[in-house]
């Protein structure tokens, strides 16, 4: 069951955290319940650290057309 949560921050940072949000194609409470889970997990500290490069490639290829098929006959041609 989803519950309302509601966070107090700077202005600034949350004008960045929508802007992140909108280019990476997900929600501000998306990327809140993301970052939670991480603290939860097993290996958080580890998936903390490697967070930053991670996030930087989440949505690349978005609207780029390119799919698991594409990946897929990707792999097939290159163990060939």
């Amino acid at each position: 069951m989803a519950s309302k949560l509601t966070l107090r921050m700077d202005e600034e940072l949350i004008a960045k955290a929508k802007v992140h949000a909108a280019r990476t194609g997900t929600s501000v409470s998306r990327m809140v319940a993301r970052y939670f889970a991480l603290l939860d997990g097993d290996d958080a500290e580890e998936m903390l650290k490697t967070a930053p490069v991670t996030r930087r490639l989440f949505g690349l290829l978005k609207d780029s057309g390119v799919d698991r098929d594409d990946y897929r006959a990707y792999l097939e041609e290159k163990h060939n």
